[in-house]
């Protein structure tokens, strides 16, 4: 069924800039970003709305991160600035195909799951 790609990820600098792309197979509405750091839980960083009407951020990451759509290509992106050192995880973007007017950074509100792009934070 559907599938994710996410790529982008890398060893960058405290300071340093990435820009993730999470590219699906086919139409999606919400896509949401995760990460996963080493020994913690999965948590929500961000969410977009189909038609991108609806953004969402953890605290920790807003002002610094900016999540975009480009429909056409089927495409995420996730602009990360000024990353930080606790940054460093696995990140993956997630889809649903179900409409509820509004994104989600809740895990399990999301059926499709990339397999995720490695973020090292380091000096």
């Amino acid at each position: 069924q559907l599938q994710l790609v996410e790529s982008g990820g890398g060893l960058v600098q405290p300071g340093g800039s990435l820009n993730l792309s999470c590219a699906a197979s086919e139409f999606t509405y919400a896509i949401g970003w995760f990460r996963q750091a080493p020994g913690k839980e999965r948590e929500g960083v961000s969410c977009i709305s189909g038609r991108a009407s609806s953004t969402k951020y953890t605290d920790s990451v807003q002002g610094r991160f900016t999540i975009t759509r480009d429909n056409v290509k089927n495409t995420v992106y996730l602009q990360m600035n000024n990353l930080k050192p606790e940054d460093t995880a696995v990140y993956y973007c997630a889809a649903t195909r179900y409409y509820s007017g509004a994104c989600s950074m809740v895990i399990r509100d999301y059926p499709y799951w990339g397999q995720g792009t490695q973020v090292t934070v380091s000096s």
